[in-house]
């Protein structure tokens, strides 16, 4: 009987996974590498081995409503969109609440993760720790790795012909911290993904030029959306979930391309890629265009080589004099403490069903957590992650047979493969809503929405047609939350209450027809909605 849970990790996946063990009733120990909770978002000026690391400006891409836990609800006056320090804020207060901190030892890493002899009848493990120059060695009835994918740094030198003769700095985002260093300075960015975007933008204040180097252009989306909400507000519901999946992929394309394109036309700006809009992770900076307007940041194809100080781009243009470059290259997945016989890694890719469960093993006692890139909010996939985990633990959830889970995984590679361009980091994609639904059948939290609609229908309406929030999958079965109703109802009273600072006086004669009009268009959707099921 599991009983005895390790969680390798103290950041956002392993606290929800501490609070998900004592919610079935398991003892979770947690092993933090490090000596403080938060794992990639906590701030540090020198990057640590084996741990991500972030620059001192990082604020999330996910509003609070779309990345909060799914029965803790960010306070009110919380920003949409939080700067790292206030995130930690959060994780600290979601900490004390379900009081989860006495469970994790700090400044404890774990050296190996091994089967027990009698592996196939107990599913037991045996970790594994240093701590302070002394090992450990315990068995536990089942693991959760909750260590991410952004602590090994990929770092591709040998695509850049000459840069070991590059006399410059040279660097990976990981070890970017602040924009002080490079005042002044002729700064080249290889990148454009949202770190790299990030750090081009913030560096664009201080040093003298950037360059921003991007082999294939990309797609850039913004945070702020319609009427000022955020975009995943606007973007994440089921029922734009819906229509995404009736209409045709061209024709998904091209809708959201040419709005981005009205934003700003991607062709004049150099960053246009081949791709489509879904085939690939899109970058997210709302910045970005008014720095290469403005002529700070300046768009250039990918590096063809290097020469002592100059950098020459395949298109055969040259900029001289480069004081330092700094690789926005990504991550590599990596777990260096298991064998591989349990976890192997190829090219960066890991067989996970669910991209969760290693399927070839004798008993499911071990999961990752936290190992997706998804198009939406990680911290409540983490979350329902570790709900269905701690259930198949404890035999409450049974997974299929391992033809059956093998086919899911080649299914979800071969959807990958052919929406996707060829890349390191389009290896672990899942789309928000798709893949929390797919894992919440799985569980029995799936919001029944005929169900809501025949006999909550304010609350029906707000699941299908308002943000896919986290607390929808508290709404009913296992591990069911009380105030997930309340949380639904005054969701959009959180979002616009941090913006909201300045009292006005709004007429409501001007607001009336706006209003009909509204009642008017949700009946017709309801209707259509109403026909069709």
């Amino acid at each position: 009987m599991v009983k005895r849970v390790a969680v390798i990790g103290a950041g956002a996946s392993g606290l929800t996974a501490i609070k998900c063990c004592l919610d079935e009733g398991l003892e979770p120990t947690c092993f933090e590498k490090t000596d403080d909770i938060g794992g990639l978002w906590r701030f540090k000026d020198e990057p640590e081995d084996g741990r991500a690391s972030i620059y001192k400006s990082v604020v999330i891409n996910t509003s609070k409503e779309m990345m909060c836990f799914s029965d803790f609800p960010a306070p009110d006056d919380f920003p949409n969109f939080m700067h790292n320090s206030r995130i930690m804020e959060y994780f600290r207060m979601y900490a004390e609440k379900f009081n989860l901190l006495k469970y994790i030892h700090n400044k404890t890493a774990v050296c190996s993760i091994e089967k027990t002899w009698d592996f196939p009848t107990t599913g037991q493990w045996i970790v594994t720790t240093e701590r302070e120059g002394n090992q450990d060695i315990a068995i536990f009835d089942a693991v959760l790795i909750c260590t991410g994918h952004h602590s090994f740094p990929n770092l591709p030198l040998s695509s850049f012909p000459g840069i070991e003769q590059f006399k410059g700095q040279n660097l990976h985002s990981r070890e970017y911290k602040r924009p002080d260093n490079f005042k002044g300075k002729r700064v080249l960015v290889i990148g454009i993904g949202n770190s790299g975007g990030d750090i081009a933008v913030e560096l664009s204040r201080t040093a003298e030029k950037v360059f921003l180097s991007t082999r294939r252009g990309a797609w850039v989306t913004h945070r702020v959306s319609k009427n000022g909400y955020p975009r995943d507000i606007s973007n994440l519901s089921r029922f734009q979930n819906l229509i995404s999946k009736t209409l045709p992929s061209s024709v998904t394309n091209y809708l959201i391309e040419s709005a981005l394109n009205n934003r700003f036309n991607h062709c004049n700006y150099g960053l246009l890629p081949q791709h489509r809009f879904n085939g690939q992770h899109p970058t997210v900076n709302d910045e970005l265009p008014n720095r290469i307007i403005s002529g700070y940041v300046q768009i250039r194809p990918n590096v063809k080589e290097f020469t002592s100080t100059d950098v020459i781009f395949e298109d055969g243009t040259v900029e001289k004099n480069i004081d330092a470059v700094i690789f926005a290259t990504g991550y590599s997945i990596s777990f260096p403490f298991c064998d591989k016989s349990v976890l192997q890694v190829n090219n960066n890719k890991v067989c996970l069903y669910k991209y969760m469960f290693p399927y070839h093993l004798e008993m499911y006692t071990l999961a990752v957590v936290g190992l997706i890139q998804p198009i939406g909010a990680i911290m409540p996939i983490s979350e329902l992650q570790c709900r269905l985990a701690t259930r198949v633990f404890k035999g409450l959830v049974k997974l299929p047979d391992k033809e059956a889970m093998a086919f899911d995984i080649g299914k979800k590679k071969f959807k990958i493969d052919n929406r996707y361009v060829p890349s390191q980091r389009h290896t672990i994609q899942v789309d928000y809503v798709e893949y929390m639904d797919e894992l919440a059948t799985v569980l029995g939290v799936k919001p029944d929405l005929l169900r809501l609609f025949t006999t909550d229908p304010r609350l029906g309406f707000q699941v299908l047609f308002g943000p896919c929030t986290p607390y929808q999958f508290r709404l009913m079965g296992p591990g069911k939350w009380s105030g997930a109703r309340n949380a639904i109802m005054t969701q959009w009273n959180r979002i616009i209450m941090p913006t909201k600072t300045r009292t006005l006086k709004i007429s409501t004669q001007d607001a009336y027809f706006p209003r009909m009009l509204l009642v008017g268009a949700v009946m017709i959707i309801l209707a259509i909605f109403m026909f069709h099921f």
